[in-house]
């Protein structure tokens, strides 16, 4: 277990304030947030590699906030590999180990047993400005786990790939994980790859944790806007919760009232997932408490999804299926109907 207590960090202009964390042994732990965030500097500190000006870091039950780098178990990987170009694959595997005098019976079973792993046996005696984005990625992997760490931090590690081979390192991560359990911090600010590979998610923002929890309680009940608008939830509404004299419970907003289903009242904010409302040309017969006609004022193609912008006012985005766009015969312009449950308002 890796556990960050009230940590502070100030870095010329840029500071981590109290941020808090509790990362189990043997987690996939995502740390997720926009660019200049603070997520790199976080997994720097934890690593050794900055002071920190106040606050705790612990593992395992013993505190590291000042112990040397190479003394606290923790490897790290970042967005550009930091291989040694002069170096084959296999000289850069075994960097670490050498660099710590172990045997070269040992040297020589850790760097079979990790190449094997990560199915990159062939690429020994190749340099790195040989190798595809995806092998340097396997390739610094190996080289961080060859020490085998208490810890795997992960700066990054996709951000630098094409679509396919992202999807294909990505696989690859959840794979290894879930063999060797190596408690992982892995940071990105991309919300797909977060939801994917994460047991938890820590959003950070503006120096701060703004909200920790599962994928799904993220992805449904974020805490904030600003957790809201990075989570992609698109619909997002400033207003109040009041009683309605029918023994409804309303989100009132400037232009519309949102059937809710909660228990708090005042001036809050609402947020629907696109992909909760439901949108058709002709009023849908359903139990859906929130039922709305508007104009489709623009569309978004995304390929097999596309996003629909619908103005009742207020402005509603909805997700179809590119098939169930094509077989209702959307159009810019066209009059469609929008509905969703009360349940899919989330208030916060």
């Amino acid at each position: 277990m890796i556990e960050v207590k009230n940590l502070c960090v100030e870095l010329e202009s840029f500071r981590l304030q109290d941020i808090n964390l509790t990362v189990d042994e043997g987690a996939y732990f995502i740390v997720l947030g926009p660019t200049g965030a603070g997520k790199t500097v976080l997994l720097e500190t934890i690593a050794g590699l900055y002071p920190v000006e106040s606050g705790e870091i612990w593992l395992s039950g013993k505190e590291i906030t000042r112990l040397e780098p190479e003394k606290r178990g923790i490897s790290i990987v970042y967005q550009d590999q930091a291989l040694f170009p002069h170096l084959s694959v296999e000289d850069n595997i075994v960097f670490g180990l050498r660099l710590r005098k172990q045997a070269r019976q040992e040297i020589a079973a850790s760097l079979d047993w990790l190449t094997e792993l990560l199915g990159i046996s062939h690429l020994l005696e190749r340099k790195p400005n040989t190798l595809s984005g995806g092998e340097r990625q396997k390739v610094a992997l190996a080289r961080a786990l060859s020490t085998k760490p208490q810890v795997l931090l992960l700066d990054e590690p996709l951000s630098a790939l094409d679509p396919e081979t992202r999807e294909a390192i990505q696989r690859e991560l959840r794979r290894i994980h879930d063999r060797l359990k190596v408690t992982t911090i892995h940071v990105t600010h991309d919300f797909e790859e977060a939801i994917a590979l994460g047991d938890y998610i820590a959003v950070l923002g503006e120096g701060g944790i703004k909200q920790v929890g599962a994928p799904e309680n993220i992805f449904r009940q974020p805490n904030s806007e600003f957790v809201a608008r990075f989570a992609m939830t698109r619909n997002i509404f400033a207003g109040e919760v009041i009683d309605r004299s029918d023994g409804n419970t309303v989100f009132r907003t400037e232009d519309a009232e949102l059937v809710v289903v909660t228990d708090l009242r005042g001036g809050l904010h609402a947020s629907v997932r696109p992909e909760d409302i439901l949108i058709s040309p002709e009023p849908l017969h359903s139990s859906a408490r929130n039922s709305f006609c508007g104009t489709i004022s623009s569309i978004t193609d995304k390929g097999s999804t596309l996003y629909l912008t619908v103005t009742l006012p207020p402005d509603f985005v909805c997700l179809v299926t590119r098939r169930s766009f094509e077989e209702m015969g959307l159009t810019e312009g066209q009059k469609v109907y929008i509905t969703f449950k009360a349940s899919a308002v989330h208030i916060f």
